[in-house]
Parts: C-alpha cells; sequence; structure tokens
C-alpha cells in the first residue's frame, strides 16, 4: 500500500511538470499569436493586402508631333499585341510553340525571341507578336488562359504617316535597354517604347507624360482577378509643333528623287526651317515595328547611305558657294573695292603649283561681282594671294559655318573652318599659302553642311544673325529670342556680294538657263561644283572627263545657295547633290523649283467662307 502511495505521488508530479510545460507553451503561443495578431496586427494586415492587392501602372499616350499647320508627323494609333513575362512561363520553348499556332512565328522569329530571353532579365516582359488583326486577336486571347506568363494588350503603337519624308528629323521608338528598364518601371510595362532617334529622342521626357496606376486583386500566381477602385488615369504627354511644312517637305523629297542629296529651306526672316531633307531615306514604322535583319543589311550597305542625315550631317566641300563670302573678307580688308579687276587666262601660277580655273580658256577680265556671277576660280586665287586665311576663316564663321545649331536632331556636325591653330592641332604642320587659296574657292580643308550654307545664305540675304529653329516657339520651352543682331560685316559690303549672287540667275551668270520669267519674283543665287578627287596635270592637258563617264564615287559634288525674292528675301535655300556632277547643271534646277514652290505655299490662303448657322436662309 505504501509502496502504491509513493508511485501515484511520482506520478502526479510527472503531471503537474508536464501540466506546467504545456501552460507555459500554450502562454507563449497565446503571446506570440496576441502579439502578432493585436500588436502587429495592422503590419500584416497591410503584407497580406499586398499579396493580394496589386499596382499596376497605366503607360500615358505620348504627345503627337505637328507641323507648322497641325497636320500629324508623328501619332499614335490602335496596336494589338502579344507579351510574354519569362519568369512566369512554364516552359517557354513550348508556349512559343503555341503562341506560333496562332500568329505564325517562323522559325527565325522563334530563334530570336529564345535569344532575347535569354539576353536580358527574366522579368522584363518580351514583345512576340504586334499589329494582329482583330480575329487573330481574339484568337490568341482565348487560348490565353492555358499559357501562363502570356499577356494580351490593345494600346498604341506610334505611326508617322508621312514615313520616309520626315524619318532624318522624327527619328523613331524602339525598346528601352536593360539598364533603362532596371531603372524605371514605367519601361517594365509590356511593348512600351522610347525615343531613339531625332526628335523623338530629343523631346522624349516632354512626349512621354505620366503614368498612371490601377489596383487589381490577384492570386496565389499572381494572375489578375479584378480590378479595384480607385483608378489613377495616366496623363499624355505633351504635343511638338515643328515649323516644318509638310507638303514643303514632300515637294523637296520628290525634287531631290534617287539622289544622294540634302536641302535645307529656311525663313529669311525667322530663321525657321521649313524644310530639311535628305534622300535616299527610310521607313521609320520599320523601326518601330522591329526591322528585320534584310532591311537592315540593305539599309547599311546602300552607298548613298540613307540612314545619314546628309542636309545637317554630312560634310562637303562647299565649293564655289562660298565665294560671297570670301568676297565679303576681301572688301572688309580693302583687299579688292567693287570695281577691281583681275584677269583670267584659266590658270594661276602660285609658286612651283598651277591652279587652275573650271572654265578652260579662262573669263577674261572680271571685277568683283562679274567674279562671283561667272564663278571665276583665278579671280579669287588673286584675292587669296593678299587675303589672310584668318580673315577667311573669321568672315566664314560669323556667317555660320563651322558651327553647330543643336536643333534636337542626331548627328548635326559642326564642319570645319580650317586655320594655321588647327592645321597645327590636328596634324602638326604648318599652314601653306596654297591651302588659302584652295580656301578662298571653297575647296581644300574646308567642310560644310547644307543646313550651314542655308544659314550662311539667310544671314547674307537678311542682313542679320539668323539663328534657324526646328521647333514652334510658342511651344518650345527655351524659346530662342526672336529679334536677331545685325551680321557684323559692312552693309555696302554685302549689297555688292548680294549683286554678284543676282547676276548669277541673269544673262552671263552660270545659272542663266534658270532665270525667272519678268513677271516671277527674281531669285538669286550661288552654283558650287566641288571635287572630290585631285586632278592631275595630265588630266588637265588631256581635258577632264565628264562626271557622267566617272564612277559615281569619284564625280563631283553639286551644290546651290539661294534665296528670293531678290527685293525682300522671304525664302533661302542651301542643297547639295552628292557627286551630281555640276552645281549648274544639276542642283540650280532643283533649286528654282523648290524656291517657287515654298515662295505658293507663303503666300497667304483666302480665308473660306463662314458657313450659315442652322435655321440661316
Amino acid at each position: 500500500m505504501a509502496r502504491e502511495g509513493l508511485r501515484y505521488q511520482v506520478f502526479s508530479r510527472r503531471a503537474l511538470l508536464l501540466a506546467g510545460a504545456q501552460g507555459l507553451v500554450l502562454t507563449a503561443l497565446g503571446g506570440r499569436l496576441y502579439y502578432l495578431s493585436v500588436v502587429q496586427g495592422e503590419k500584416y494586415k497591410l503584407r497580406a493586402e499586398k499579396n493580394r492587392v496589386a499596382l499596376r501602372l497605366i503607360a500615358p499616350e505620348r504627345g503627337e508631333i505637328f507641323d507648322r499647320n497641325r497636320r500629324k508627323l508623328a501619332t499614335n494609333r490602335p496596336d494589338f499585341r502579344v507579351f510574354m513575362i519569362p519568369e512566369q512561363a512554364d516552359e517557354i520553348a513550348g508556349t512559343l510553340e503555341k503562341i506560333g499556332r496562332v500568329v505564325r512565328l517562323d522559325e527565325r522569329r522563334i530563334a530570336r525571341l529564345e535569344r532575347q530571353i535569354k539576353r536580358q532579365r527574366k522579368f522584363v516582359p518580351i514583345t512576340v507578336a504586334q499589329g494582329l488583326d482583330w480575329r487573330t486577336f481574339a484568337r490568341v486571347n482565348v487560348a490565353v488562359p492555358d499559357l501562363p506568363g502570356v499577356v494580351t494588350d490593345a494600346g498604341l503603337s506610334r505611326f508617322y504617316p508621312s514615313g520616309n519624308e520626315i524619318a532624318h528629323l522624327i527619328g523613331y521608338l524602339a525598346s528601352p535597354g536593360e539598364e533603362e528598364v532596371a531603372a524605371n518601371p514605367l519601361y517594365q510595362l509590356p511593348g512600351f517604347k522610347v525615343g531613339r532617334q531625332g526628335l523623338e529622342r530629343r523631346y522624349e521626357n516632354r512626349l512621354r507624360g505620366s503614368a498612371g496606376t490601377r489596383r487589381v486583386e490577384v492570386n496565389a500566381v499572381g494572375r489578375e482577378i479584378r480590378e479595384l477602385p480607385p483608378r489613377q488615369e495616366s496623363q499624355a504627354g505633351n504635343d511638338l509643333q515643328l515649323t516644318l511644312d509638310i507638303d514643303l517637305q514632300k515637294f523637296v523629297m520628290e525634287q531631290l528623287g534617287e539622289e544622294a542629296a540634302g536641302a535645307v529651306v529656311m525663313n529669311a526672316k525667322t530663321g525657321e526651317i521649313l524644310s530639311l531633307a535628305s534622300t535616299p531615306s527610310f521607313d521609320p514604322n520599320e523601326f518601330t515595328r522591329g526591322i528585320s535583319n534584310e532591311n537592315w543589311q540593305a539599309l547599311l550597305k546602300d552607298p548613298r547611305k540613307p540612314l545619314i542625315n546628309k542636309a545637317a550631317s554630312g560634310l562637303y566641300p562647299p565649293g564655289s558657294t562660298v565665294k560671297p563670302i570670301i568676297a565679303l573678307a576681301a572688301l572688309e580688308q580693302g583687299v579688292v573695292t567693287e570695281e577691281t579687276e583681275h584677269y583670267c587666262n584659266g590658270r594661276h601660277r602660285f609658286g612651283n603649283r598651277t591652279f587652275r580655273c573650271w572654265k578652260r580658256g579662262g573669263h577674261g577680265k572680271l571685277d568683283l561681282k562679274g567674279a562671283i556671277s561667272n564663278s571665276c576660280d583665278v579671280y579669287f586665287y588673286k584675292i587669296a594671294e593678299d587675303l589672310s586665311i584668318e580673315a577667311m576663316a573669321d568672315m566664314l564663321r560669323r556667317f555660320g559655318l563651322g558651327q553647330r545649331f543643336d536643333l534636337g536632331i542626331d548627328g548635326e556636325k559642326e564642319g570645319l573652318v580650317p586655320d594655321p591653330a588647327w592645321k597645327r592641332a590636328a596634324r602638326n604642320e604648318p599652314w601653306h599659302g596654297g591651302e588659302t587659296l584652295n580656301v578662298a574657292i571653297g575647296q581644300g580643308a574646308l567642310l560644310a553642311t547644307p543646313l550651314q550654307l542655308a544659314v550662311m545664305t539667310a544671314r547674307l540675304a537678311s542682313g542679320y544673325k539668323l539663328e534657324p529653329s526646328l521647333v514652334s516657339k510658342d511651344l518650345e520651352t527655351d524659346a530662342p529670342d526672336t529679334s536677331f543682331a545685325a551680321m557684323d560685316a559692312n552693309p555696302l559690303h554685302m549689297r555688292i556680294a548680294r549683286r554678284g549672287m543676282e547676276m548669277v540667275m541673269e544673262v552671263g551668270g552660270t545659272a542663266h538657263d534658270y532665270r525667272r520669267p519678268k513677271n516671277a519674283p527674281k531669285q538669286a543665287g550661288k552654283t558650287g561644283t566641288a571635287q572630290v578627287r585631285r586632278i592631275s596635270e595630265s588630266e588637265h592637258l588631256e581635258g577632264v572627263r565628264d562626271n557622267d563617264e566617272l564612277p559615281w564615287a569619284m564625280r563631283d559634288h553639286a551644290l546651290f545657295i539661294g534665296y528670293s525674292p531678290v527685293e525682300d528675301p522671304q525664302v533661302a535655300i542651301g542643297m547639295l547633290v552628292q557627286h551630281g556632277g555640276g552645281g549648274s547643271s544639276v542642283a540650280a534646277p532643283i533649286a528654282r523649283a523648290i524656291m517657287d514652290k515654298t515662295l505658293d505655299l507663303m503666300k497667304p490662303k483666302p480665308e473660306e467662307p463662314a458657313q450659315p448657322t442652322e435655321g440661316e436662309a
């Protein structure tokens, strides 16, 4: 009996200890439960809510780009697209194969998508297909529930109604790079694209707009179940209006045709660019959609370089188009007067070298205006013997050469106005007198763009230091000053140079074949033919072959500058036809047609009669 009592006591102590331990555990659990549910309840409630509710960005509608008359140059249109988020897809190859049965993905496209998935982060959506018709898009949506990671979207895509006519100016959109995607959540949206060239890139922040947000309820695997209020709508980007006239741009492109050429047309009173054309061109819509490798290679291999904006990026010897400016430098330095005459027999001896005029027999005796109108090389060689290269370079820079105007387009070049300081820095060589003679006729190391030649011409025609503009001042955040300072050149000297350019388009001038009828606005101009190769002495003696007989890449460049009307200049032009031949035979007729068209478009349009309101007879 005593033994049984002792055993009962031991059992009771064990039960008590076990019960005490259980009590402590329950107390700890209860305390923890109280801490989590009461003390930290709000925190975990928010976490649970975040797991259940996801925040999604809403892509903003991109601002549109218009010409000066509010015609659309870049707009947005509906686009049905299919995307894949690789990290959410079960099996990528199989998923792509299934999508391909509906949207017809070929093996090359699938291989390209697989390479893209390997290169970029797995959370970044990739565009599988875009530009789908409604029937195909509906079929994809039927299949989407069985394709994890596949997302469809009825969004907007960029569209350029004028295509290749504005490609070098506007640029295009493309998918953001990996670093951009990681830095900006907006760029992670399926199909989101950013400006990659031209004004689209320069004004990206302005055109892009601000993203909106929406709250959606999701399940455990992240699939959307329903949208929850409130929804914050996105804000569309701001529009951009240009000084460009798309009708004129189309006309200029048609005039340049298939040539490798560039032309810039400016308002000679405001500096506004009315047309900036480069041929051949490309279709920016192809880049927005995703250009094929075949088309890309074709653009790269084309000898006429369609990807280069020849109007603002092409650097060429300006040839005789700079002779009016060289004349200004000579007048300013007192090297010549308006009446100074020189005799041209077709060649000029300088040191042990003979410099030749473009006219083999020479021009005979000419004064300064006659030298400009006949484009006499010998006259300007003689000027250059007494005129320093520094004086020439200074005058050329005053009129816009060697400058970059930062219009917002890609690849704009500042050109080159050479002088002894440049040659020492670039080549560690001294300057030679023969180089001064070459610069005097627009050859040698002197390089300019058609844009610079247009600015040069507008400044000479107007007498003011015009600055070119491409974005309309009323919409430009940093609007340039609309008042321009007078040119730092003697007005009398500029009148002499302008009279020489008028004579170019008159009987005896190098472009007299294209002079205007008496009742038409009178034009002034200057032709230019720039050599791209050294002509040997034997070729001079035998007679230089015609440009048409030479390979395309060895032919001269054809250039022309001009303004109109002479009495009150409204329009100025600078243009080049690469390897086109003679400036008078090739460039002058194109420039004449362009100036005529520009003046016609600049005429005030008659006001349309008001439409009668309802109820009026």
